[in-house]
């Protein structure tokens, strides 16, 4: 048998080279804990995307909301226009977007209550049923999405026995004080966040 000389030992050092660089780039190695995901969006996509906000009660997930908005109220005299979410009693209250606390409030309907304002001024975020407000809290102050702003409670005419936040989003006109609005589903935009 003949060996080879130095020039097929540069060509099978070649090919070898060659087939590991095509290896390379047609082979992905995924780490023993299962596939790879996909990179998150970034922030600024998500936010602009149809509006979607977090979910502003700790630990619930998106399976675990039900859309009571067109559910009916005060022995059918309203609609609910909002959303409740079930939760033990002190579980964390969170903005669901960025905003400014424009009206802490306690009524004998909502409890404790709490209007934040969008930084663009077009939505309220209304949290009520509130077991406590989150230390420091105040009128005016700027919140960001995920901080804790109260706690799940039922104060109001809530159910002592189940204690829920219930939650609704209001569409403004420019310079629309913080108790009007019109209601709109936020259902939509909490069970679908973005992708």
């Amino acid at each position: 048998m003949r060996r080879p000389g130095r020039r097929g030992w540069a060509g099978i050092a070649l090919a070898i080279l060659l087939l590991v660089l095509f290896l390379k780039m047609c082979v992905r190695i995924v780490p023993g804990g299962g596939p790879e995901r996909p990179p998150a969006a970034p922030p600024q996509r998500a936010a602009a995307n149809a509006g979607a906000l977090l979910i502003p009660v700790e630990g619930v997930p998106p399976a675990a909301l039900t859309d009571t908005f067109t559910q009916s109220r005060a022995g059918g005299a309203r609609p609910h226009d909002a959303i409740d979410i079930m939760a033990a009693r002190g579980t964390a209250v969170l903005a669901a977007a960025d905003g400014r606390v424009e009206k802490l409030f306690s009524s004998a309907d909502g409890g404790l209550t709490i209007y934040e304002r969008s930084g663009d001024g077009r939505r309220i975020y209304y949290y009520a049923h509130l077991d406590g407000y989150a230390p420091g809290l105040a009128e005016g102050q700027t919140v960001r999405r995920g901080q804790k702003i109260a706690t799940v409670g039922s104060s109001g005419n809530a159910d002592p026995a189940a204690p829920h936040l219930h939650f609704a989003v209001l569409e403004m006109m420019p310079g629309e004080p913080w108790h009007g609005g019109r209601a709109i589903n936020p259902y939509p935009l909490l069970a679908h966040p973005p992708r």
